[in-house]
């Protein structure tokens, strides 16, 4: 029986090299967020914005909604691979980042397809309630993704995705040993999707491990 191929930093950085190329504002997020130190951390992993990419081109999705913008390296992606009349709305509670996320949309002339709104993500979502999304990627503050991914399955589409990020922890989701309260709430939150009759869905192990539904 064939298994999955663990990748080391060389494979890595052969899929990088030989995968989608990046536009250059995104190479440059990439640079920028080299120097945050620690917050660099937040951003996804180049392998899951060239996926979200493709993803977004291949099924001509329109309409996005994105929880957790940082920097912007995750909505530029999937904007640059939008139809000039696809939109996103991204959400995130930090002005400093979304400013940053901003300058960079405008850079790679893509902030006509994109808005934002600076608040705690739970009160963006209860101010959009009634529209409708193709795909909403969750990617922000995990003690919360339950209340995140109940709001999206209201939100999304049927046959629409949602993908959210972080869901493997570095790997500690395996740990017996690790049972600190971040750990714990990805295991509960796992469960509950897996558990979810109103979606398919499948862990990829890209970047920090991605979970992709499909609503039924």
């Amino acid at each position: 029986m064939g298994s999955d191929l663990k990748i080391s930093d060389k494979i890595q950085e052969y899929i990088l090299n030989n995968g989608l190329s990046l536009h250059p504002v995104q190479k440059e997020i990439i640079e920028y967020n080299k120097s945050l130190g620690e917050l660099k951390r937040m951003q996804i992993a180049i392998s899951q914005s060239q996926f979200l990419h493709l993803l977004v081109k291949t099924l001509k999705i329109k309409k996005i909604l994105e929880i957790g913008t940082f920097t912007g390296l995750s909505t530029l992606s999937m904007s640059l691979a939008l139809a000039e009349d696809g939109t996103i709305l991204a959400l995130d509670k930090n002005e400093e980042t979304t400013k940053t996320a901003i300058r960079f949309f405008k850079k790679a002339k893509q902030d006509h397809k994109i808005n934002t709104m600076i608040k705690p993500a739970l009160e963006s979502l209860q101010e959009i309630r009634g529209k409708k999304f193709d795909l909403i990627f969750i990617d922000a503050d995990k003690m919360n993704y339950k209340k995140y991914y109940e709001e999206a399955i209201n939100l999304i589409t049927t046959d629409g995705l949602i993908i959210i990020d972080n869901v493997l922890w570095h790997g500690e989701v395996v740990d017996e040993n690790n049972n600190n309260k971040f750990t714990i709430n990805i295991r509960e939150f796992n469960d509950h999707v897996s558990r979810d009759k109103r979606v398919e869905k499948i862990i990829i192990p890209l970047g920090d491990g991605m979970t992709i539904c499909r609503k039924l």
